[in-house]
């Protein structure tokens, strides 16, 4: 069933509930019938026994005795004695007759319903108690079943026919109903095929907001976000062509000049200095590079997080690194902050914001923590040259062209740290430098 086309499993399940519900009406409308008719017969009876004891009783003769008194299409009379022996010869056998003399006198109440089979079928009958001539005596009335029996099945031949047209005339409209939810599920089957095979410039159009709505609205974005991340990673790979061919040309060129004995440097100590610096740079961008995939991943997957000083961390990195320009002046104030987090990606944040300053820093770099009422508030301050502010909404964005013409992606390893912590990031001109911020909420800690 569950590898049949949609549209058939619907029309499947649209008869099947139309089928399940021919069943039950086959099964409970014969005995709900009966059991309505029954109690209609007896109400007829019992009316047709007032019409007799009101308007006709005083008129009876003593020969209508034992004898049909009245009779309408359903309903037939007698009035028998209670207790005087009769002869009797109907249409009703002897040993009934005298049945009902007996129920008749262990009535408790004047009037009683009875049933009984006779002849292979059921007689419905009602004794009335009643005062004939001075003798106790009673009224005998009765229906066959036949009557009941003709009314339920002429209704249920009638039943079954209209629920034959119906379920007959119900294929069109499941059919079309079936064709209906599934046609836009089968359209979008066909843009996510596309998406499969890396065409997903034509977008997913719908006009519904139902159920399926919502999900080709969830494709579509998905779409966007293909096209976004496919232009994303061909912009990365131009620009990773482009920063790695730099310092490759320039050790390739240098190593190239010293096997031919020239130095472009003056001497081979300068000039192997030149491609030991370039060396350096290019490992650290292939480093940056594996990072940035490792947090492609992390963020895919649930951090483990463990409580870590902030302030402690970074204390060590600046110790660590600060030997690199020793003549830099460092003013550091950090309040004691307590985060949830992976120390480690803390400590490639803090490391590459750190570099980031040493970079451009003339004199001295500010570094410092402070706790507000609901953030952690990290700094780092350089007075070197201003962010042009032309960049600066796009500093943390990966291989954005910054100060001096470079290349980095250190600054988009931050941003994408900080996301993973909830944080933010930011880059500010003050006080004739850069600074730059990381906050982190402490209800997110």
């Amino acid at each position: 069933m569950k590898n049949k086309s949609l549209a058939f499993q619907i029309w499947i399940v649209f008869s099947g509930i139309l089928v399940a519900i021919s069943l039950l009406l086959l099964i409970l409308f014969p005995t709900t019938l009966r059991s309505f008719f029954t109690k209609e017969i007896y109400k007829t009876i019992e009316n047709e026994q007032l019409i007799v004891t009101d308007y006709r009783g005083s008129n009876i003769d003593q020969d209508d005795l034992l004898v049909e008194i009245q009779k309408d299409r359903s309903v037939s009379h007698m009035v028998i004695p209670m207790q005087r022996s009769f002869i009797y010869d109907g249409e009703l056998p002897i040993q009934f007759i005298k049945r009902t003399q007996e129920l008749a006198a262990n009535q408790s109440r004047s009037v009683a319903r009875y049933e009984v089979n006779l002849k292979d079928q059921t007689l419905f009958y009602v004794i009335r108690k009643i005062i004939y001539d001075g003798e106790e005596s009673y009224l005998l009335s009765y229906s066959w079943d036949s009557y009941r029996n003709a009314l339920v099945y002429t209704l249920f031949k009638q039943l079954m026919l209209v629920m034959f047209f119906v379920f007959i005339l119900s294929w069109i409209p499941s059919i079309w109903l079936s064709k209906y939810l599934s046609k836009p599920l089968v359209k979008l089957e066909r843009h996510v095929q596309k998406f499969s095979e890396q065409q997903w410039y034509e977008p997913v159009e719908v006009d519904r907001n139902d159920e399926i709505g919502r999900l080709g609205h969830t494709i579509e974005n998905m779409r966007q976000h293909l096209i976004r991340k496919d232009e994303a990673q061909q912009t990365l790979l131009q620009n990773i062509s482009h920063d790695l061919k730099t310092p490759v040309m320039v050790i390739r060129g240098y190593a190239q000049s010293v096997n031919d004995g020239i130095y472009p440097k003056g001497d081979l100590t300068s000039t192997m200095d030149v491609i030991e610096e370039e060396s350096e740079k290019l490992e650290k961008k292939i480093k940056d590079l594996l990072y940035l995939t490792k947090l492609d991943f992390l963020s895919t997957k649930t951090p483990a997080k463990t409580p870590f000083r902030l302030d402690q961390l970074v204390y060590e990195e600046v110790d660590r690194i600060k030997w690199a320009k020793p003549e830099l002046e460092w003013d550091i104030t950090l309040e004691e902050a307590t985060v949830l987090g992976e120390s480690e990606q803390w400590e490639k944040l803090v490391e590459n914001l750190l570099e980031n300053s040493l970079r451009y820093a003339v004199t001295v770099i500010s570094i410092s923590i402070k706790n507000t009422d609901n953030q952690i508030v990290l700094r780092f301050w350089n007075d070197g040259p201003m962010i042009d502010e032309t960049i600066k909404d796009k500093l943390f964005e990966p291989f954005e062209k910054g100060h001096k013409g470079e290349f980095g992606i250190g600054l988009n390893i931050v941003k994408r740290i900080a996301n993973l912590h909830n944080a933010s990031v930011s880059a500010e001109n003050e006080n004739d430098g850069a600074a730059f911020y990381v906050k982190l909420p402490k209800e997110n800690k």
